[in-house]
């Protein structure tokens, strides 16, 4: 199995490479193949799922993303999102985004540039997740990786729709489980006990029961 890779792109995965494989782990255990992730960042997360998906299902998967893609960002307080700096220090990578691409590496067409290899089994949406969960169709949605809006409002809200609109055995992957600072452990708790639960340290899973 390929291992998680950064592709010159910010991630929160940075200084946690154990776990960024991890992920990649339950993936290629509960092998899905219509997958969601909220939260895209710069989508280097989404590529390398994107990429395993592929080797276990060739061009049979779909993924779908949610981002801000910057929207709002600075509305908002450390315990929603991870502080995001958009300067870009490394002098390559200034001029390969800046001067190549013309593009900002934390932009959606950014992210779909890189996920330019997948164009027909993709797609990616800009807003807030409350909103877009509650227009798109989840029904065959078999894997959501959660990484979106870390405050406890956020992923009270983002896990209510989730586990209303997904079908049974679905599996939703928490990120950032274990950090106080952040609502995602409240949240989680607070239904865990309606489904099935794992703990990873970092990552929670919860597989729907209905």
């Amino acid at each position: 199995m390929k291992k998680y890779r950064f592709y010159l792109r910010k991630s929160s995965f940075k200084k946690d490479l154990k776990n960024a494989n991890l992920l990649l782990e339950l993936i290629y255990k509960y092998k899905p193949t219509n997958f969601l992730e909220v939260g895209v960042l710069e989508g280097v997360t989404s590529r390398n799922i994107c990429e395993l998906l592929y080797d276990l299902h060739g061009k049979k998967f779909y993924f779908t993303g949610i981002d801000l893609f910057g929207e709002d960002l600075k509305e908002n307080n450390q315990k929603e999102f991870t502080p995001i700096s958009n300067k870009i220090s490394n002098p390559f990578k200034w001029f390969f985004f800046k001067i190549m691409l013309r593009l900002d590496p934390h932009s959606k067409k950014c992210v779909e540039y890189l996920l330019r290899d997948f164009k027909n089994m993709t797609c990616i949406y800009q807003g807030y997740s409350k909103e877009i969960l509650n227009k798109i169709d989840l029904n065959n949605i078999d894997f959501t990786f959660l990484d979106g809006g870390h405050s406890y409002e956020t992923v009270k809200d983002d896990l209510n729709i989730l586990t209303s609109k997904l079908r049974n055995n679905s599996i939703i992957v928490c990120d950032d489980y274990n950090i106080d600072h952040y609502g995602v452990k409240k949240a989680v708790d607070e239904i865990k006990i309606n489904h099935y639960f794992d703990d990873f340290g970092r990552f929670a899973l919860l597989k729907i029961k209905k």
